[in-house]
């Protein structure tokens, strides 16, 4: 079941995306899938970002390639940080390169959407908490990550956080292909089969640290492959069984 948030004649509302069509929900996803009786065209309706986080938890370094590729070492916990809610953007929204960074890079990862509040979960039980999962680009101003050391002004610029197409509930977080595109050039490719930490023990840490909310987004880290984006670029990141998050780059 694919679960899409769209805006249909002036109004927010979830959906179910059923081929080319739209069954329209009734409320929220969090509150039990209740179709409402229409069904609309795709092309009636513009793609939005497929939940609204209070925040987005990122993993850092959780593909042994990507900590080489940065010099980076394995951490013995996971690496944890936040990005905030206002940098979110839906399909197609571009991301805007911020003035005071020189080195803006794409990074294509798969996203988990927790279905509902959520602490002190055990790992074995960690999975019933998902709604489902999506596509994210973690869009990363990489010098100022070295500068700060810290990763909040690196990773929190408006527009840094795209996510979508949509909600995938029916998904093995744990064998599904990612690839990266940079104007339709392919930049990474990766199974999630090689995860340093698998999706329920991040959702179980991460729990004991902090309560989440339904609607909140953990971006389960990104393969190697990462590279700079510049103004005039279309970056798309595609999760299998998922779909395609395609974005337009401006600054």
């Amino acid at each position: 079941m694919k679960i899409v948030r769209c805006r249909f004649d002036q109004d927010v509302r979830y959906g179910l995306l059923e081929g080319d069509a739209i069954r329209l929900l009734r409320g929220t996803p969090y509150e039990g899938i209740e179709p409402d009786g229409r069904v609309v065209g795709s092309s009636e309706v513009k793609l939005l970002a497929p939940c609204e986080p209070s925040k987005i938890v990122a993993v850092g370094i959780n593909y042994a390639p990507h900590a080489r590729e940065l010099d980076f070492q394995i951490p013995a916990e996971p690496l944890l940080f936040l990005k905030p809610s206002t940098a979110v953007i839906g399909p197609d929204e571009e991301i805007i390169l911020p003035a005071m960074s020189a080195q803006v890079d794409y990074e294509g990862e798969l996203a988990v959407v927790i279905g509902r509040r959520t602490k002190n979960i055990s790992e074995s039980e960690a999975l019933r908490c998902v709604l489902g999962y999506t596509c994210c680009n973690d869009v990363t101003a990489r010098d100022l990550q070295k500068k700060d050391v810290q990763f909040t002004r690196s990773k929190g610029f408006d527009t840094f956080a795209p996510l979508g197409p949509c909600i995938e509930t029916e998904l093995n977080p744990g064998d599904v292909v990612i690839r990266s595109f940079v104007n339709s050039e392919k930049r990474q490719e990766a199974n999630t089969s090689s995860m340093i930490r698998s999706v329920a023990e991040l959702i179980s840490f991460i729990s004991r640290v902090m309560t989440l909310l339904p609607g909140d987004v953990i971006a389960t880290g990104t393969p190697a492959g990462v590279g700079r984006l510049r103004n005039g670029d279309r970056v798309s990141v595609a999760v299998e069984a998922i779909g395609i998050l395609s974005n337009p780059v401006r600054g």
